[in-house]
């Protein structure tokens, strides 16, 4: 009986050292865990690093002030042109006729001549690789008649987009007090040209190129130090600052970068070069839902079925800080009293996904099916379920 009784006394001697051990071994693991470092905080008045494939912001400094956006406006100058192709409104050969205001128009040139007609396809790697102010004019003439039509144009994508904080007066960004954008709205807008146009956004990632025998070079100078980086646009003036788009492609992963009122060309590369090396060196980005996918049964009433199948339409992504995707929780929010009928493709409801409970994001959720409304019984039964 007594060596029994220190047999169990050795054991439970043994374990206790066996549950200080695990728990030292989680307290070191802890210690020895690389922490995730705050972002950069430059010295601009204006940043924002966004993750491409979830549309989440990393890191920002004053996302939603109003400032001047110089010549990034070009990035919406070719969006317009993009989408004319793709609609084939314009073609690469059509033949420009360049008018006495665009041969005229100053700042930064391509060089075109008044009278001369050139080809879509020249004008375009003018205003995208030199940032030609006379070949955004030419084109906007081109395409809509007048400058002024041509903003209109602008305006209404930049609503159709949902950017709230934008207004283009001009398809080349000169000075102008009704011109304003943020650099949370050319974030959106840069993942949109990217999203929906990648063949042709392709053109963005050209250093050089040579008209009329002139060889022309890009002003992104990201281009030459970076080979993962393949755009977008550069800009400045006074009021504005050095102002740059950024994006970069490592591996199965893109990131976005806006900065903007920068101090010098060189202010804007180095801290354009430093966001982007700490979203791609901290961060990650997990898809968690493919296109399709049922993501909950909903209870639905007054339908000709109790349940409808609620999912997403597209893939989704989140970017979180590295080694952090299984600490993500979800949380579904649906009307409770969902009622029929309900067209497929609906929206009906939403999913959060919290991080150390903070809200990172939220996931539409969308009805995969159609539900009818249901017979008489079913609703008069329905009805007096809802108020339990």
């Amino acid at each position: 009986m007594l060596q029994l009784h220190d047999m169990i006394k050795r054991i439970k001697i043994a374990l206790s050292f066996f549950i200080l051990f695990l728990s030292s071994s989680v307290v070191l693991t802890d210690i020895f865990a690389s922490p995730i470092p705050k972002p950069p905080n430059p010295n601009i008045k204006s940043f924002v690093l966004m993750d491409y494939d979830s549309g989440m912001i990393i890191a920002s400094k004053n996302p939603g002030l109003v400032l001047p956006p110089a010549s990034i406006t070009k990035i919406m100058t070719s969006y317009v042109a993009f989408l004319e192709l793709e609609n084939q409104t314009l073609s690469l050969d059509d033949k420009i006729t360049v008018s006495k205001k665009a041969w005229k128009t100053g700042g930064s040139k391509m060089f075109i001549e008044v009278g001369k007609k050139i080809k879509v396809s020249d004008i375009l790697q003018g205003i995208i690789t030199s940032s030609g102010n006379d070949a955004s004019v030419a084109l906007a003439e081109h395409i809509s008649g007048d400058e002024e039509t041509f903003s209109i144009y602008m305006n209404q994508i930049a609503s159709n987009m949902g950017l709230r904080n934008t207004n283009y007066v001009n398809s080349t960004g000169l000075p102008n007090d009704q011109l304003f954008t943020s650099a949370e709205d050319v974030a959106i807008l840069s993942r949109n040209l990217i999203k929906n146009f990648p063949n042709r956004y392709k053109l963005y990632s050209k250093k050089e190129y040579i008209f009329n025998d002139i060889k022309q070079f890009s002003r992104n100078k990201l281009l030459y130090v970076d080979d993962s980086v393949d755009g977008i646009k550069t800009g400045f003036t006074k009021k504005a600052g050095y102002c740059l788009v950024s994006s970069a492609k490592r591996a199965n992963r893109r990131l976005i970068s806006v900065v903007m009122g920068a101090k010098s060309p060189d202010q804007r590369t180095a801290v354009s070069k430093s966001l982007l090396e700490y979203g791609f060196r901290f961060y990650e980005t997990h898809k968690i839902y493919e296109k399709n996918d049922i993501v909950f049964n909903a209870r639905i009433f007054d339908g000709e079925e109790q349940e409808i199948k609620l999912g997403v339409l597209e893939k989704q992504y989140i970017s979180v800080p590295r080694r952090s995707i299984k600490k993500i929780k979800k949380t579904f929010i649906i009307d409770k009293n969902l009622t029929a009928p309900v067209s497929k493709g609906e929206n009906v409801g939403y999913v959060t996904i919290r991080l150390n409970d903070e809200v990172i994001t939220k996931i539409n959720l969308y009805a995969l099916e159609e539900i009818q409304l249901g017979s008489l019984y079913r609703r008069t039964l329905d009805s007096i379920l809802k108020n339990f």
